[in-house]
Parts: structure tokens; sequence; C-alpha cells
């Protein structure tokens, strides 16, 4: 549905992205992993229109998304890693005015922000401001303000930062509800249990460029021999595969 075909952004001499390709295929959910600083924002920005490459291509259902506003920007829902609501307007009204950016109104507009608070766990609490709001309950909004224009596809970048389990649980049943009805979803996550539990494929970044992608045993199927099977104490893991790839070095 949605695809990259080799990618490359520069900030001055430095390659944020150097050649990323990759696709995320309807009804299922893409792990993009990488250490900081491997170029997956960038990769997000350039993928939602935000960020225009320097070189290759972004294509959804073959039409390009570009950099300017077009009908294929409007089948993208961006759920980005910093919290993006209006603290002192009501729940509903956050989700009214995103809607209304993609151009829904009316009773059409209301539905959908009913059924996007519904479905985060937030239907209670429609007329509350979020500066009223736990960290995680801002996160489910943030979700859904993503979701009002009823995307085709949805770019998640690290969603569950700074909130509780029950918070992190009730993000990744929302998700997997999403994939359910056939949405194409990408994920970013610098945690790897996230990934073990949420991604159907995952590809891994390192230094702007694709490490690996693929489902997770053939990621695990990367490793040395030796490495594949823990059975003494555990079974070889995407953790092990990302560090493997990306090395052990501290990236700060």
């Amino acid at each position: 549905m949605l695809q990259a075909n080799d990618l490359w952004k520069s900030y001055g001499s430095k390659a944020a992205v150097a050649g990323v390709s990759l696709e995320v295929r309807a009804g299922e959910i893409l792990g993009l992993l990488g250490p900081n600083g491997a170029g997956k924002s960038t990769t997000v920005a350039m993928l939602c229109g935000l960020t225009p490459p320097d070189r290759g291509a972004v294509t959804l259902d073959g039409s390009p998304v570009g950099d300017e506003a077009n009908p294929a920007k409007r089948r993208i829902g961006l759920v980005p890693q910093d919290i993006a609501l209006y603290e002192d307007l009501p729940a509903t009204d956050n989700l009214e005015l995103f809607g209304a950016l993609y151009g829904v109104e009316g009773p059409l507009l209301r539905e959908r922000s009913r059924a996007a608070l519904e479905l985060v766990g937030l239907a209670d609490r429609a007329k509350d401001k979020p500066q009223s709001f736990s960290g995680g309950m801002k996160r489910r909004l943030n979700i859904a303000c993503a979701l009002v224009h009823d995307p085709d596809v949805l770019l998640l970048d690290e969603p569950t930062v700074g909130v509780d389990p029950q918070s992190r649980n009730a993000i990744f049943e929302n998700l997997e509800a999403l994939r359910s009805r056939g949405k194409a979803l990408l994920y970013t996550t610098h945690y790897m249990e996230e990934a073990e539990r949420l991604c159907d494929r995952v590809v891994i970044v390192d230094h702007g460029k694709v490490a690996a992608a693929g489902a997770r045993g053939e990621l695990v199927a990367l490793l040395p021999p030796e490495n594949r099977s823990r059975t003494v104490v555990r079974d070889a893991s995407l953790e092990d595969v990302f560090l493997h790839l990306t090395g052990r070095e501290l990236r700060d």
C-alpha cells in the first residue's frame, strides 16, 4: 500500500537516510527499528510527506505522496513522537479540529470523533481537556486524532514513550484492532518486546540504511548458528538480532 523506494536525506554533510526502501502492506504492522540517530524519524517524515527526500520516492497505491497537499496524503495518519494536542481544548474539539483539517465535517465528523474516542477508551472523557489527562491518556488521544479522517495508513513514531503498562497494553489492543480492519501500520519503537508482540514484519535500520528486513523467523536466521538457539536460557530474540546487526556501542 505505502512504498518507499531508495529514499535519501542529508542535513549538511551528514546523510540521515541513505537509500532506504520498504513497503507497508494492508492488514499488517511493519516495525521500524534502529538505534538513536539511525534515521527512523526522518524516514517517517518522508513517508508522510512532511519532509521531501533529496532522492527517491514515496507512493501510496502507486500515487506519489509528495511534499505538497494532494489526495494521497489524506489517506495517511501520523502519530508523532511528541504529543500534538491543544491542551486547553476538550478532547472532542481536538478531534474535530484535526478532522476538519482533512476536510471532514458535519455529522460525519462528529461520528468519526465519537468512534475514535471509543476505540482508544476515552469516550467518557470526551468533554475533558487534555491538560487534565495522564500521559497514557494523552498518548491515546494523540492516536485518535490521527484516526479521525479514517486513513488507510497509520504511521506511529514511538507512541508508547513514558506510559504505564496498562496504557501500553491498551494502545497495543487499539493497533491490533486497526490491523484486523485492514489498515496498514508502520510502528517505530526502541522496545524489542513491542516489536515481538505487534509486528508482522520488521525493518532494522542503522546509519541511515536498511540492515535487514523480514519476519521474525527470517531475522533470527541471520544470527550465527551458535546464537540462534539458546534453549538453556531462552530462545533467540529480536533483541539478539538487533544487537548483532547494529552492535553494542552506546548511541547518544
